[in-house]
């Protein structure tokens, strides 16, 4: 079997993301225990769990920010927590980060928000880098007027889709969305789901988002990986995983609050 740059088995493409056997402990406190967690490729996994679940601390694991106390974190078939600095950089740039508040560069423009990472590769000269700004402005519906604003003189709307933008722009294989819809009205919260569904098919991505809001949950999941329990409690379709029957699940998907949503699947199926 052929083997990884850090020894571990080669990616057969089959798992974009392979966390096994992992713990995360602060002092004595255990966040996680014993946790396996497989992303396919091509999915869109949704990331729900309770608050102090651990899930924004996987999350920052996946995206080699934080190390686990045991077990192993592989993204493309490597094992993060055995590479070099430039070895992880660059597998970093075949994924791209929505940050849930956008998380743009309040002193500068769009385009040079969206210039920044392909800049740093040193690969382009910035008559390309112009296309590719404008390329990935119009590929989330943003005019190239925008590309001089600053970021405090856009909507929140606005702010969404160039921070989704900017994720975009090194091409990744993976994306990962934090709270993609949080802070958007309804209309631009729809409109930002369809946006994404569109993106994911067009550009064969695969996603991994942490998200509270059922609506987007139930409109872009093909599966629901539930945190509970310091471990994964389940990883399935939504159908699947709304039979199940644990406290958590039966709150979360069955209380009153997610009523609306679930009407979604009644009426509309071939939405999960």
């Amino acid at each position: 079997m052929k083997k990884a740059r850090n020894g571990t088995p080669a990616w057969d493409g089959k798992h974009i993301i392979d966390i096994a056997g992992l713990w995360t402990k602060f002092g004595d406190f255990v966040v996680h225990r014993n946790l396996d967690l497989q992303v396919r490729t091509g999915e869109i996994l949704a990331l729900v769990g309770g608050s102090g679940s651990g899930k924004t601390t996987l999350l920052r694991q996946m995206l080699g920010l934080e190390t686990p106390s045991q077990g192993s974190v592989r993204l493309f078939g490597e094992r993060l927590d055995g590479l070099d600095r430039d070895s992880l950089q660059a597998l970093r740039n075949r994924w791209g980060v929505l940050f849930q508040e956008g998380a743009l560069y309040s002193a500068l423009p769009v385009f040079d928000n969206l210039a920044l990472p392909l800049r740093e590769l040193k690969c382009f000269d910035e008559e390309l880098i112009r296309e590719i700004v404008l390329m990935k402005l119009a590929m989330v519906g943003i005019e190239a007027r925008h590309a001089h604003a600053m970021p405090a003189d856009l909507s929140g709307g606005m702010v969404k889709r160039i921070a989704l933008a900017r994720a975009l722009a090194l091409e990744p294989e993976l994306l990962f969305l934090d709270e993609p819809t949080a802070g958007l009205d309804p209309d631009r919260s729809d409109s930002f789901v369809a946006l994404i569904r569109d993106l994911h098919r067009e550009l064969k991505l695969t996603v991994v988002m942490v998200t509270h809001d059922l609506d987007t949950l139930f409109e872009l999941s093909t599966s629901v990986a539930v945190l509970a329990d310091q471990r994964v409690l389940v990883n399935a379709p939504v159908r699947e995983v709304i039979a199940i029957p644990h406290p958590f699940i039966k709150k979360f998907f069955l209380g009153e609050r997610a009523q609306r949503a679930i009407e979604v699947i009644r009426e509309y199926p071939f939405v999960i």
